[in-house]
């Protein structure tokens, strides 16, 4: 079954010049689709993630935007269409494990920073999504992410990345069946341990080597292995009845 018919698609993807992000929107690209690749800092890499897309055949821009500002999720939409005409599907994927600290220690800053990272962003372009796929007749896909610590709990340190990540699979389903009628699809796509600069800064070696043990599959994921799922659900044609689901992506480290 081809996958011909993701050509065309207009994809937002948030936090895209590196990790999961860039490998996802690299995939759509060699599928022929229209991507915005956001990035925060990272203009260089975002700029050689475009330029791969265009050298495989796709259509590029990058979008640049600091996703806990307020309306910047608006904007980054807004500028999608501009560029584009349309928005097909929006993969919100930009998210941060800040830091690891215990709860007796988090303060309270901290704590607005994951809400302002990787929470209210993914509300607000949802916010804006549907409205955008209102005005342009119904219909529409979002793919939102999340992480094996929303089941888990994650590492030592991890509750409130954990707590976040387990409000993004919940607020998934709800919104899922809330569009359903108007041929909006929403699932999630949950990673496990995957080789992102992220893990490399808050993941010791030690814990990464003891996690490692604990994943039927032997080894630690990259990227490029999460992209398959996320092509899966932007496929009308091969998950059209496909919404409110978490897609498990651990090597086996959960069997929910």
């Amino acid at each position: 079954m081809s996958l011909n018919e993701i050509a065309g698609k207009v994809c937002l993807v948030t936090g895209a010049s590196r990790g999961i992000g860039a490998a996802v929107a690299r995939g759509l690209g060699a599928c022929g689709a229209k991507v915005m690749v956001h990035y925060r800092s990272g203009r260089l890499e975002a700029e050689a993630v475009a330029a791969s897309i265009e050298d495989g055949g796709g259509s590029a821009r990058i979008v640049h935007g600091d996703i806990a500002v307020v309306d910047t999720s608006d904007r980054l939409i807004a500028e999608t269409v501009e560029a584009f005409g349309r928005l097909d599907v929006l993969i919100n994927n930009a998210g941060d494990q800040i830091s690891r600290v215990g709860i007796a220690d988090v303060p309270d800053d901290l704590f607005e920073r994951h809400m302002a990272i990787n929470i209210r962003p993914v509300f607000t372009a949802c916010r804006a999504g549907v409205r955008q796929f209102r005005m342009q007749g119904g219909g529409g896909n979002i793919i939102n992410v999340s992480s094996v610590a929303a089941r888990t709990g994650g590492g030592g340190g991890s509750a409130i990345y954990a707590g976040a990540k387990a409000f993004m699979s919940t607020f998934s389903r709800s919104i899922a069946k809330e569009l359903a009628p108007e041929r909006i699809r929403v699932n999630v796509v949950s990673p496990g341990v995957i080789s992102t600069d992220m893990q490399d800064r808050v993941t010791s070696r030690e814990q990464l080597k003891a996690v490692t043990t604990q994943i039927p599959m032997g080894y630690v994921g990259h990227p490029e292995d999460c992209v398959g799922t996320f092509l899966y659900l932007c496929s009308d044609r091969l998950s059209g009845y496909v919404t409110g689901q978490v897609v498990e992506v651990n090597g086996g480290l959960l069997m929910p």
